[in-house]
């Protein structure tokens, strides 16, 4: 099968095409005929280099993945060769004691797709048939690659973690990204109301068309925390979304009500936030919490959601799935030019 890898670390120049053996499933397992696989900022750190990682080179990145099965492994029922499926990038084992209670995002054996084994930049992956939900007739594959990992994050942040209630107020920090375009609409499904920090004026005017009740333009609003404080008629808000870490942390922290949440599943700017002062977690009574991924449940309860209209992926682009255009699809991500998720056709690698 055709592929695109890296052998090595480093920028969007190792992104190259290969030739490499079509993989066949085992037990519990099904092989898919990938037809898009959208990207992460997951694909950059990989692609970059996790320090406590290790890969088996070379490595295909793709953790958002939908198409056609095409060969079914041994013990496997209600999935057949020919159905059109969306993956769950969450894999996990099944058998410990936090898949059996349906909490298989913590799996310690586990891992995700595209990450920990390889992915979808391909023309053929391997996943556990339990990880597979048949998409409606017709619905496209690009808005399934899409929705999957981002949306499955944002509902298991919210509403299975940050058990987000209707009349709460969410702050977004960051208006482009996949997860928090997700995000966005989730806390509205819910209703809550949701204030979103974008970076320029573009940006700032599609939050709003998502939906958001208040935006904030970070580029003509530095501080931006007290615009969020002084909106809320200095109450602070109930639920701050930040995956950006370092360069934001405070200042979330600080907009948080007494009692506050703070909903953590990334840190783009960094882990270690230098100024943090732990005195407000204890005097206000701050809850931070972690999160990420989601269950088998939160996969199929979000993706119904999906495929009845009711929450829809945002989709920057769609490039085909080519050496240029995976590097192109890399540096767009990198540069913070995109709004939501950039998807790529797998047709014919070249």
């Amino acid at each position: 099968m055709k592929a695109i890898v890296f052998y090595r670390h480093g920028d969007p120049d190792v992104l190259e095409a290969a030739e490499l053996p079509t993989p066949h499933p085992g037990p519990g397992e099904v092989l898919v005929r990938v037809r898009a696989c959208a990207m992460n900022h997951l694909d950059l750190w990989v692609r970059r280099g996790i320090p406590s990682l290790r890969l088996e080179m070379p490595h295909i990145l793709g953790s958002d993945v939908a198409g056609v099965v095409a060969e079914v492994g041994p013990e496997i029922s209600g999935i057949e060769v020919g159905d059109r499926v969306v993956v769950n990038a969450t894999l996990s084992c099944g058998q410990c004691e936090f898949c059996l209670r349906g909490e298989d995002n913590r799996c310690r054996q586990g891992g995700i797709l595209g990450e920990h084994v390889r992915g979808g930049y391909a023309e053929y992956v391997v996943v556990p048939a339990r990880n597979l939900l048949k998409l409606p007739e017709g619905f496209p594959f690009e808005e399934a690659a899409a929705a999957s990992l981002v949306f499955l994050t944002a509902w298991h942040m919210l509403i299975t973690r940050g058990a987000l209630r209707p009349g709460e107020d969410v702050l977004i920090v960051g208006a482009g990204g996949g997860v928090n375009t997700a995000a966005l609409q989730i806390a509205k499904l819910a209703g809550a109301r949701v204030i979103v920090v974008a970076s320029n004026p573009e940006k700032a005017e599609r939050a709003r068309a998502l939906g958001a009740d208040h935006v904030i333009d970070r580029s003509q609003e530095p501080d931006w925390s007290r615009a969020a404080w002084q909106w809320t008629g200095r109450r602070g808000v109930d639920v701050v979304v930040d995956n950006v870490g370092r360069a934001t942390w405070m200042k979330s922290i600080r907009v948080l009500r007494p009692g506050g949440r703070m909903l953590v599943v990334g840190a783009t700017s960094g882990p270690n936030p230098e100024d943090f002062d732990i005195r407000y977690v204890f005097s206000r009574q701050i809850s931070i919490l972690g999160s990420t991924m989601g269950t088998q449940h939160d996969f199929r309860t979000v993706m119904g959601l999906i495929f009845a209209g009711r929450l829809r992926p945002v989709i920057d682009r769609v490039l085909p799935l080519t050496p240029a255009g995976a590097r192109e699809g890399h540096r767009l991500l990198e540069s913070g030019a995109v709004f939501g998720k950039i998807v790529f056709q797998v047709d014919a690698i070249e």
